[in-house]
């Protein structure tokens, strides 16, 4: 839905909220226009039911309003007598709409100075349970969010089971898309695996202000921009529409930012015509060919272990002269120069052309790309038969122009153009891990309005092949994402500040009780 129609449809309901209230808002002593004024309406009635004004707020945040609308349709019938469980069935099931038959119907008796507080212990929980959600949901949608790094491609800097906390703050909170959706999940509901949100109405691309900006080498969470995939690991090639902020949430390095020129010659990423200098703990990988003599015995399982190999390795045939390494670090690659009985390192470069490389003109591989420019918001290019298939998806699909190509003429909204003006920002995302990761080389641009967050604390680190105790990387919980040198963990000081506050609390109450 554009702004405009969203103003329609709050206005709207403005007219349906005056229609089903205003004799409540009469019996209550209030004036009838009162029900009638936008936002002030809302405020009269937290009055009404005897709730915080600050209330009102939360009707207009979505995915919280979910939350709050059924509890002020309960508690507008209950300061009307209305108390009964059949009441706040109906007044649910009904979406409001009980309201009406209340007040065009039933006698108005006024309950100015009914108790707040739960008539029974049931009452009470499901009370509790519901602030603990619209807290959470609050604190998830604008604040800070859970992440679990599912895949390498960040490998050294973030490796498989880093659980982490991605902060929405750094570059502005994301106003949900998706108006209707169960809080705090992604896609898809737990266990059922079945869908968790509507995809109508949508609200417009809003962002609130941000700390800070995107920099080249940020490591960004943000929606896969081509994610059309019905379910991971799902074999019968379903495919499924997602709103923006429901597509699947990646995590890689931003390598470049709006109105950036970048290249990539050799697997080393130029920008602007230079290297780009990557921070201390950024461990870009490449795929090695290890020559052997064939002579000298090798512990492969000790060797592979010291220099920490996590990706695929193995022998292309049964002579076993050549062992190949999907994933090594430089410092790897000369540490494996001085082993015994190791003839050559030699890192591998893709040459040629490589299918599945963006923009799919058949001209780049993984490894030799580009230069291209990265899209800046209000930066006008040129439309060209060269220049058009990297904006085409920008235009139709990010930006959602009327896009219609004849032959060399393109229309944008119906009109022949030869020229481009971008609408948003775009940036460039990639993984540390170059020969093993579904980045930007493969499907382009990441939009502004699909970033998510930065991660900045990882909470908990689960090796996914270790063993009882031995499963958690205890000297990565408790760790920054970015920084100088290399990750320090937190976590014994965390421990101390814990046991502090318990052994203080313990002192502090026997001091209360000595005085009393």
């Amino acid at each position: 839905m554009t702004a405009y129609q969203w103003f329609v449809f709050f206005l709207i309901i403005q007219v349906v909220h005056f229609l089903g209230t205003w004799k409540l808002y009469e019996s209550a002593g209030r004036k009838r226009w009162e029900a009638a004024i936008p936002v002030y309406n809302a405020i009269v009635l937290m009055k009404i039911i005897n709730r915080p004004t600050w209330w009102t707020v939360l009707l207009f945040i979505p995915i919280i309003n979910l939350i709050m609308f059924p509890v002020i349709w309960v508690e507008t019938l209950r300061s009307f007598g209305k108390r009964s469980s059949l009441d706040t069935f109906l007044g649910i099931i009904t979406f409001g709409f009980y309201i009406y038959y209340v007040n065009y119907t039933q006698k108005l008796d006024y309950i100015a100075d009914r108790s707040l507080h739960p008539e029974n212990k049931t009452g009470d929980t499901i009370s509790s349970l519901l602030f603990a959600v619209i807290v959470a949901t609050l604190v998830h949608t604008y604040f800070i969010q859970p992440y679990t790094i599912p895949t390498s491609s960040l490998e050294k800097s973030l490796l498989i089971g880093d659980f982490l906390f991605v902060s929405k703050m750094n570059y502005g909170a994301r106003v949900p898309l998706t108006t209707v959706a169960l809080p705090m999940v992604h896609d898809s509901i737990p266990l059922t695996k079945s869908k968790s949100y509507l995809t109508w109405p949508q609200l417009p691309y809003m962002r609130l202000p941000g700390i800070q900006n995107i920099n080249r080498t940020d490591i960004v969470v943000f929606n896969w921009p081509v994610d059309t995939v019905y379910r991971f690991f799902d074999t019968s090639k379903r495919r499924a529409y997602k709103p923006v902020d429901k597509k699947s949430n990646y995590v890689k390095r931003c390598v470049g930012i709006p109105g950036d020129s970048l290249s990539i010659k050799d697997g080393i990423v130029y920008i602007n015509g230079k290297i780009l200098q990557l921070p201390e703990r950024a461990k870009p990988q490449f795929s090695y060919a290890v020559a052997l003599d064939g002579k000298t015995s090798i512990d492969f399982e000790s060797l592979l272990k010291e220099l920490d190999i996590t990706d695929d390795a193995g022998f292309k045939n049964d002579l076993r002269d050549t062992l190949f390494l999907k994933a090594l670090t430089a410092a790897g690659a000369e540490r494996l120069k001085n082993v015994p009985g190791v003839v050559s390192v030699t890192r591998q470069i893709s040459k040629g052309i490589e299918g599945g490389i963006f923009p799919h003109i058949n001209k780049w591989n993984r490894d030799n790309f580009g230069p291209i420019y990265i899209p800046q918001k209000g930066k006008t290019v040129s439309l060209t038969p060269e220049t058009f298939p990297f904006y085409r998806m920008i235009i139709s699909e990010y930006e959602k122009k009327d896009l219609k190509v004849n032959g060399s003429e393109i229309r944008i909204d119906g009109k022949v153009v030869n020229s481009y003006t971008f609408d948003q920002n775009y940036y460039w995302m990639m993984g540390d891990n170059r020969h093993n990761s579904e980045d930007s080389r493969y499907w382009g641009y990441v939009p502004e309005d699909h970033i998510v967050g930065k991660p900045i604390f990882i909470w908990l680190s689960i090796d996914p092949h270790g063993k009882g105790l031995n499963k958690v990387r205890w000297n990565r919980v408790f760790t920054t994402v970015s920084g100088e040198g290399q990750p320090q963990s937190y976590f014994k000081l965390f421990l101390l500040a814990l046991v502090a506050y318990f052994v203080g609390e313990y002192f502090w109450k026997k001091r209360k009780e000595k005085k009393d």
